[in-house]
């Protein structure tokens, strides 16, 4: 009996080593695939971000990359579990890249892709049916949780403001009826919103170099659930659309024309086409997918410059426009009290379909 089972092990490992040799020579005869290259993975990523977009229309904000692949895109029909397996298969290779021998560059080229795919990813599995509670969302897609504050944090800025508003009634009641006198008339929305653009792209322009033959162009619509986006149309041209069913206030057009144009996502878009998309040849900034870490960077971008344009804009708006001395007075002294934060908590929003204007 003991032979025998000496015997039929002896068969078994003959034949184990015979596996492992054939394997060896198999491996030999066929080299393995070089991994990709980090400008492969930029353009698998753009093309996968234009498939997701036949899945999600308010996915692809902006794109000026080659047209026919935008056109494989529309023609392919890749339905959302290839677009998951191709969103992992990028991750690993992003994973695999060889991180020692990259520039720095081209480093910051592999950190940014890393976050955006593994943001597609999570946009593809909610498109799937998968569910996050609020923080997981804004981290899956954004990469950043929103600060927390209690309530009494909220109690005290609302305890500021009911010090300073004048009449009777709630908060509320008394800021809305103190900003009523601050909306633009209908009328004269155009004039000046544009005001407010020239004022704006002046101010820019001090502070940086832009193309030449960079612009936009505005339109006024309405049955909208925002008050104003920017579409980046490529070649440094933009579409600034404004939504007239919602009240304009003065310090509004001032926000608008900083937040979507001068040095908001305007700039922002140009500067990227003009410095890493031509210049660089980097073709990841050839689209531009809102529900990313991009997206977030794009709006934090947007917010800072629009608050410092606000000191002083309001003021050099009134004076271009001949608005009344005293109105003005009013006007800038109220959009310069310490707590304007609070009026996105007194004034409702709408929803708008997640996305972040």
């Amino acid at each position: 009996m003991r032979t025998q089972i000496r015997q039929h092990l002896s068969a078994v490992a003959a034949k184990t080593l015979l596996a492992v040799f054939l394997t060896s020579l198999t491996s030999c005869a066929m080299p393995t695939k070089p991994a990709p290259t980090t400008d492969e993975i930029a353009t698998a990523y753009v093309k996968l971000v234009l498939a997701l977009g036949q899945h999600d229309a308010d996915y692809v904000d902006a794109y000026y990359g080659p047209a026919d692949w935008r056109q494989q895109a529309e023609s392919s029909d890749r339905d959302l579990g290839s677009i998951a397996a191709e969103a992992d298969e990028l991750s690993t290779a992003v994973d695999n890249s060889a991180i020692n021998d990259l520039d720095e560059m081209e480093l910051l080229r592999i950190v940014y892709l890393d976050k955006q795919i593994a943001s597609l990813a999570a946009r593809v599995a909610m498109l799937r049916g998968d569910r996050y509670s609020f923080d997981e969302e804004s981290s899956a897609l954004y990469d950043a949780i929103s600060p927390r504050n209690n309530e009494a944090h909220f109690a005290e800025l609302i305890e500021q403001l009911e010090a300073l508003l004048p009449g009777d009634g709630s908060v509320a009641e008394r800021y809305n009826a103190f900003r009523s006198d601050f909306v633009v008339p209908p009328e004269q929305l155009d004039a000046v919103f544009r005001a407010a653009v020239d004022e704006a792209r002046t101010r820019t322009r001090a502070q940086l170099e832009l193309p030449e033959d960079e612009s936009f162009t505005i339109e006024y619509v309405t049955d909208k659930s925002w008050s104003g986006y920017n579409w980046y149309q490529g070649r440094y041209r933009s579409l600034i659309q404004v939504n007239t069913d919602l009240p304009i206030f003065i310090d509004r057009a001032v926000d608008l024309a900083a937040h979507e144009g001068y040095p908001g996502h305007h700039v922002y878009n140009v500067l990227l086409e003009q410095h890493l998309s031509n210049e660089r040849g980097l073709v990841e900034f050839t689209v531009y997918p809102l529900f990313s870490p991009q997206s977030f960077i794009a709006e934090g971008s947007a917010r800072i410059p629009q608050r410092q344009h606000r000191r002083g804009g309001c003021r050099r708006l009134a004076a271009k426009l001949r608005v009344d001395d005293t109105r003005q007075r009013r006007a800038t002294h109220a959009l310069h009290r310490p707590v304007p934060r609070l009026r996105h908590q007194l004034q409702p929003r709408p929803r708008h379909g997640g996305r972040p204007r």
